[in-house]
Parts: C-alpha cells; structure tokens; sequence
C-alpha cells in the first residue's frame, strides 16, 4: 500500500483502477519534554499505513499511501526555542497543491488528506482544487477523530491538547524506546486559544504539554490505536462508497 514502493507502470494501472490515495501531512515540533519532535510526521504515517491495510481486509477498498511529509506550519512552538521546523502556511499550501497536480496529472482522482497536526487546515487548497482547477478530481480532508476516540473508551477524564495522554500512550505501546518516561509530569498548563492566529504555546504551558500526559500508559495505547486505525479504515471506505 506504499505509493513509493511501486514502479511506475505500477502506479499507472493503480490509477487506471481509481485506487485512493492518502496524503499525510506532517510536522516537526516540540511535544513536551518526554516525546520526540517527529512525533506528528511518524504517528500520521503510521495510522495512514495500518488503516490502508486494514480498509483492504475489511472492505475490499484499495488505496496507497504517500510518505508522510515531515515538515509544516509550527510557528506556536517558536517560543521555546527549540525542536521545530517551521514552514509558512503559503508555502506549505503551494507544497500541497503541487502533490495534488501531480497526482491528478498521472489519473488518481481520489485523494484523502490525512493531517498530522488538526491545526494545519487546508480547506482552501481542497475547495479550489475541486472546484475549479482538477477536473474530476474529488479531494478530501477529513475531521481528525482522536477526540471522539478517546471519550469512547472510557478513557481518564483528564484534559488534552498536545503532547497529552493520548499521544503519550499511543507512543509507549508503539514506540516505547522513544519515550523519555522520568520526564512524563502534569505540567502547568491552561487551555489555549485555538483559533488565535498568534498562538504561542510557551505562554499556555511551562513544558509545552497540553493536558495531563501522566495518565498514559502502554494498555491505553493498544485501546486507542485499535480504534484509531479501525475508525480511520472505516473513513476510507466511506469515502470509496459515497465520496467527501
């Protein structure tokens, strides 16, 4: 299911049989003192990858996935001076219309934008390029459903955000030599103005930890990525059965 192990001729035919194609878009950032700063550009890969596998197994639905492009718009992390790569949001949206052509231009009209980071919002670039510059094509970004997951299985009743019990369970029972747990602490953090323009997350948080990543654990992790990858699969298939 990987776009990039395939040879060309190979991809030709994906595109003839309209295979889907998933786009992650990552980031680098700072994710607290206790995980690593590819966390968003690995995780997104690797729910990208599983959930593809999985559509097939369950659903019939074939699609590829791209490599996760690791870096985007960071400028909230600036303020503690390390651990980022930061992108411009008009550079990060011409990177993405340019993926998109490229994948119109070899015939895959179907194209699902997988986001690492549920601030880097690219509903612009998918309105016009539905509407009015890829004939045919029928581009989705999707609302991320992490939240959702975690309210559903009875999970801690602690708050969330960044860097959180969520994305901290998910990497010890992934990735578990990548998590610095003698570093893991309810930080002082309130929440923040999500929709500012301006956000700097040094001025919400003293670790740039949102929530209370001392609720994790490597059980709750195994909880979260069956569903995460169960919920996105089923996405994938929907939007093979009834489009966007």
């Amino acid at each position: 299911m990987l776009f990039g192990n395939l040879t060309y001729e190979e991809l030709k035919l994906a595109a003839k049989q309209d295979w889907i194609i998933l786009v992650p878009t990552g980031c680098m950032e700072q994710q607290g003192p206790h995980l690593p700063v590819d966390f968003d550009t690995w995780f997104i890969a690797q729910v990208c990858i599983a959930s593809s596998d999985l559509a097939k197994e369950e659903y019939g639905v074939s699609s590829l996935v791209l490599p996760a492009l690791p870096f985007g718009p960071t400028p909230e992390h600036r303020g503690f001076g390390s651990g980022y790569i930061d992108l411009p949001q008009s550079l990060h949206e011409e990177v993405i219309t340019e993926v998109l052509r490229s994948l119109h231009d070899q015939g895959f009209r179907r194209i699902i934008i997988w986001r690492g980071c549920g601030q880097h919002d690219l509903s612009e670039v998918v309105a016009s390029m539905n509407d009015d510059i890829l004939e045919g094509a029928m581009i989705w970004q999707p609302d991320l459903p992490y939240a959702d997951i975690w309210e559903g299985i009875d999970a801690p009743e602690v708050p969330g955000g960044h860097a959180d019990a969520f994305a901290t369970s998910i990497v010890m029972y992934l990735r578990p030599d990548s998590v610095r747990t003698s570093l893991i602490r309810n930080p002082k953090n309130v929440e923040p103005d999500w929709d500012n323009p301006y956000l700097d997350f040094s001025k919400y948080s003293d670790t740039g930890v949102i929530g209370d990543p001392t609720a994790a654990s490597e059980d709750l992790g195994a909880k979260l990525w069956k569903e995460v990858t169960k919920e996105v699969a089923s996405m994938i298939n929907h939007f093979d059965k009834h489009g966007a």
